[in-house]
């Protein structure tokens, strides 16, 4: 076993694609599981800039985003790639990575708004659903079974975490926000998507996830 550490919350998104990527590849680490409220002093330290999870440390060394932890796993053990190897189809998964990553605050927004941060606000689902037609239309068009084609990649890694806030998101505010027919194509990726037997096996539990970040949310604000 190599000495490698992973620092993260169990029911965070930007944990759950470091946990799939180490999964799907097979490789065994360490899980130190974090006080979401207490962060370890380890965790403080390999993280001074942030202070957040998940941190993955590789022989004392410590890789902090987790997409760039993704990117790591998959060049030091490259069996069962995510990545890419072809330049501009690398170069198309990345620039949706980083449309998945631009959608964190519009889920962060819809989440606190039932939890009692302004109803008189727009409802943030608007938002999401703007997004998820832009990846309706231009990602999944050719109907594809993943992003990745016929196997997960690191675009159905960044993505799949955040459809897990979708449903936590359902869950909290009592209302639908992926809608089979608005989005089909989403829809059938996710069921293709959360199925694979290596992401069913390490997939929180739903209404655990859902109690948990409802109970975040609303500690938040009541000390705001």
């Amino acid at each position: 076993m190599e000495d490698l550490k992973l620092h993260g919350f169990w029911f965070s998104p930007f944990t759950m694609r470091v946990v799939w990527t180490l999964k799907l590849k097979g490789i065994a680490y360490e899980n130190i599981e974090e006080d979401w409220v207490n962060k370890s002093p380890e965790l403080l330290e390999y993280n001074p800039v942030y202070k957040k999870a998940p941190v993955l440390v590789h022989s004392g060394k410590p890789i902090c985003e987790s997409m760039i932890i993704v990117e790591y796993i998959d060049e030091i053990w490259p069996h069962y790639s995510l990545v890419p190897r072809d330049p501009y189809e690398r170069a198309q998964a990345r620039f949706w990575v980083n449309y998945a990553d631009q959608m964190v605050p519009a889920l962060f927004a819809a989440l606190y708004f039932k939890c009692g941060a302004g109803e008189e606000k727009e409802n943030p689902t608007e938002k999401i659903w703007e997004h998820l037609k832009v990846i309706e239309d231009q990602c999944l068009s050719d109907k594809r079974k993943f992003f990745g084609g016929d196997t997960i990649n690191i675009v159905d890694i960044a993505f799949g975490s955040l459809f897990k806030v979708l449903y936590t998101i359902e869950d909290v505010n009592e209302v639908k926000v992926i809608e089979t027919e608005k989005f089909p194509l989403l829809h059938s990726w996710f069921n293709n998507f959360k199925n694979v037997t290596v992401i069913k096996e390490n997939f929180p539990d739903r209404e655990k996830m859902s109690a948990t970040i409802k109970s975040i949310i609303e500690k938040a604000l009541a000390s705001s």
